[in-house]
C-alpha cells in the first residue's frame, strides 16, 4: 500500500550545510520558506499583554535575572 502523496519528490529531504553541523530540511511542497516577520526593528520592546498593572509590575520588568 502506497499513499501517491509519498512519492520521493513531493517529501523533504535532508540537505547537508558546508561548515555546520546541522543539516537543514527542504521546504515542504506548497509552503512558503520565508519565515514571518515581526515589526522590523529589532531594538523595539517586547509588547505587554493588556490588562490591569498590578502594584509589582514595574520593578518585575526591572528586574535582570542573576546569571545576566
Amino acid at each position: 500500500m502506497t499513499d501517491e502523496s509519498d512519492t520521493p519528490a513531493s517529501r523533504q529531504r535532508v540537505v547537508r550545510v558546508p561548515g555546520s553541523r546541522r543539516a537543514r530540511l527542504t521546504p515542504v511542497p506548497g509552503s512558503d520558506p520565508e519565515p514571518e516577520s515581526g515589526t522590523g526593528d529589532p531594538t523595539a520592546p517586547a509588547v505587554r499583554a493588556k490588562g490591569v498593572k498590578g502594584p509589582n509590575d514595574d520593578q518585575l520588568i526591572q528586574d535582570v535575572p542573576p546569571h545576566y
